[in-house]
């Protein structure tokens, strides 16, 4: 064989090579997804469900003390999506974040609170009357807080509302600087299984019980599939965690570092379900945003509508 044809040949076979052998096949890059976590609580439930084996996509994850420094790290784009309450997520929005909720779940209102110390001699929320109260501006305490006061014919300025976040405000309550604490899990069964406060009123009745994942536009734009295995998992880890309540108790203490039982506590309080983003759901979420409106706490009616992806399949 003559060397131009020798040539010829060598270099149709590498080309047929390259398209038969994966090895040398262009592998495509894998996708990051930037997820946004308060207090361990998504990472820990797909550990321990085994959901993170395997993944098809990368995750970095990002921890939150409250939803509110989660909420800033969606608005800077600095997370894909994140896990956030219904009163910090319409906080966002207001504020003009590009985000919108894409998954729902209910927990039992409980664990969301107004704690005060074991010793106080305070019986109900009009007791709080000249008090003060520390919470996260725009949580999911602070929203439990103003209806508390609502409901006993009481009004915010009714009040000393100190806004500090969750590790102060424990301090500042255990130490007297204030009188009550408005939080929610799992600081609220870290407080009663320590000895360090008691539940004055509890959420029950005040508060919707709803969370979110909140994606930015442009991860729901770019990262549709990944959000959505995600969500897949989440949906299978949660059920798988309720069957097997104590392995999942034993992860979640490690992994979001507090004793087993305020994690045990505050699992099994709670009760999470996943649920569709239906009417009935939207329609609360709007209520919600309403009784904002009315309390000051928002500058224009919100059309919370417009805030959600339903184009998501549950299950």
């Amino acid at each position: 064989m003559q060397r131009r044809q020798f040539h010829q040949f060598l270099t149709s076979a590498v080309t047929a090579a390259a398209f038969l052998s994966p090895v040398l096949v262009h592998a495509q890059p894998r996708v990051l997804l930037r997820a946004g976590d308060q207090k361990g609580g998504l990472q820990a439930l797909l550990e321990a469900a085994g959901e993170l084996k395997e993944l098809p996509y990368d995750i970095k994850w990002s921890e939150f003390p409250a939803a509110a420094p989660l909420a800033e790290a969606l608005h800077a784009n600095a997370v894909d999506f994140g896990t956030i309450g219904d009163a910090p997520l319409l906080f966002t929005l207001a504020a003009g974040s590009k985000v919108k909720a894409f998954a729902a779940n209910r927990s039992d209102a409980y664990g969301t609170a107004i704690l005060v110390r074991p010793d106080s001699p305070f019986k109900t929320a009009a007791d709080l009357q000249g008090k003060s109260i520390a919470t996260n501006r725009g949580s999911i305490g602070h929203f439990v807080t103003l209806k508390a006061l609502a409901s006993v014919g009481l009004k915010a300025d009714d009040v000393q509302l100190r806004f500090i976040p969750p590790a102060d405000a424990k301090l500042a309550l255990t130490q007297g600087s204030v009188d009550a604490w408005a939080t929610w899990e799992p600081y609220t069964a870290l407080a009663e299984t320590g000895g360090h406060a008691k539940v004055l009123v509890n959420g029950r009745g005040l508060w919707s019980g709803l969370g979110f994942l909140a994606a930015t536009e442009q991860a729901l734009a770019d990262k549709r599939a990944v959000l959505q295995d995600f969500k897949n998992r989440v949906e299978r880890a949660q059920a798988w965690s309720y069957q097997h309540s104590k392995e999942f108790g034993t992860t979640l203490a490690r992994i979001i570092g507090i004793p087993a039982n305020a994690a045990q506590l505050q699992f099994e309080r709670r009760a999470t379900r996943w649920q569709a983003i239906d009417a009935p759901l939207i329609a609360e979420q709007q209520r919600t945003a309403d009784f904002y409106l009315a309390a000051g706490l928002l500058k224009q009616r919100l059309d919370v509508q417009a805030t959600f992806d339903t184009r998501f399949h549950t299950g």
